[in-house]
């Protein structure tokens, strides 16, 4: 799939949350889960996709992650309770 991605992942419903930008999701999921860079989502074991939004471009999603970084955790945690109210993992659904 063309363009690019902004995705949340956790480590449990409720949990610590990171948001990234990734041209390939199902690539960067995996490096996620399987510990391939070390740094903050390596450290808290940030491995559950909960939320993934689809940009056309690269830079459209760079500007949507800025935003969303920036924004409170209340503000994040209800966007994904609105997709995925279970705070399912949704690594398995990626094709």
């Amino acid at each position: 799939m063309s363009g690019a991605w902004v995705y949340i992942t956790t480590n449990r419903p409720n949990g610590t949350l990171y948001v990234g930008v990734t041209t390939n999701l199902a690539r960067r999921c995996w490096e996620h889960r399987e510990g391939i860079v070390d740094g903050f989502t390596k450290t808290y074991g940030l491995t559950r996709l909960v939320y993934a939004e689809p940009h056309e471009t690269i830079l459209s999603a760079i500007q949507r992650e800025k935003n969303m970084k920036h924004w409170k955790r209340a503000w994040k945690v209800l966007l994904i309770l609105e997709g995925n109210p279970s705070w399912a993992d949704l690594y398995d659904r990626l094709a």
